[in-house]
């Protein structure tokens, strides 16, 4: 089942896809839900951030032509740093370019939106946790990141985290393709089964240090590939078996 958020009108609901039409989602769907057989055209609705994470736990350096590329050793645990919920955006949304920066790259990744409560799971069981999958782009001001020699600024910013366009359950997350084009261009390429650390270990790792609520975010890492973005362009994050999040890229004025 693909699940989406989206806004007609004034009102926003919870639904799911089925073909280019979105139906209508009554209940919990962090519990128990039912699909409603009343269907719109999707081109009648607009698509937003299919969850809202209370937080977003990212992953650096987890596949192994990242780590090449960057010339740094392989991590022998996962490398986590936090995103503010308030970075995230839907699709068609503009991801904004801050004047602080002059290096803003984009990230395609898959994204795991947590579905049960978690705190130290074993990974034979971390999956049973997950709700489903969706696209993301981890943006990072890499200069601003160089300069600070954390993460905190050069990942926060506004914008920085676009989710979309659905959450797809029942999908095994190790052989999943990457892809992120900008302006038709391919740019990065590759499968989730490059990745260092499986999804089932980054959640269980990540459980050894913080509660999971339902509706968090967990990002996997990026493949290499991650350049340069500026105003004008439009990146697409496209993931097998959950779709396409595209997002057009302008500067922020002051």
């Amino acid at each position: 089942m693909k699940l989406v958020r989206y806004q007609q009108g004034e009102a926003t609901h919870w639904g799911y896809l089925d073909g280019q039409q979105v139906g209508p989602i009554t209940g919990d769907i962090f519990g128990e839900f039912s699909r409603g057989r009343k269907k719109v055209p999707l081109a009648e609705v607009k698509l937003l951030a299919p969850c809202q994470p209370g937080k977003i736990v990212g992953l650096a350096q987890n596949f192994f032509d990242r780590v090449r590329e960057s010339g740094a050793p392989a991590p022998e645990l996962p490398t986590l740093f936090l995103k503010p919920p308030s970075s995230v955006i839907g699709p068609d949304e503009p991801i904004r370019l801050p004047p602080q920066s002059q290096q803003v790259e984009h990230g395609a990744e898959l994204a795991v939106v947590i579905g049960k409560a978690a705190r130290w799971l074993p990974p034979e069981e971390a999956l049973a946790h997950v709700l489903g999958y969706t696209c993301a782009n981890d943006l990072a001001a890499r200069d601003l990141i160089d300069a600070d020699r954390l993460w905190a600024r050069g990942k926060g910013f506004d914008t920085f985290c676009p989710l979309g366009p659905c959450i797809a359950t029942g999908l095994d997350p190790a052989e999943l393709l990457i892809t992120c084009r900008v302006n038709g261009e391919t740019r990065q390429m590759s499968s989730t089964h490059d990745m260092l650390f499986s999804v089932s270990k980054i959640i269980a790792f990540v459980s050894s240090i913080m509660t999971l609520l339902p509706g968090d975010v967990i990002l996997s890492g990026t493949p290499s590939g991650s350049g340069l973005l500026n105003p004008g362009d439009v990146v697409e994050v496209e993931i097998e078996g959950i779709g396409k999040l595209k997002n057009p890229v302008k500067a922020e004025e002051r």
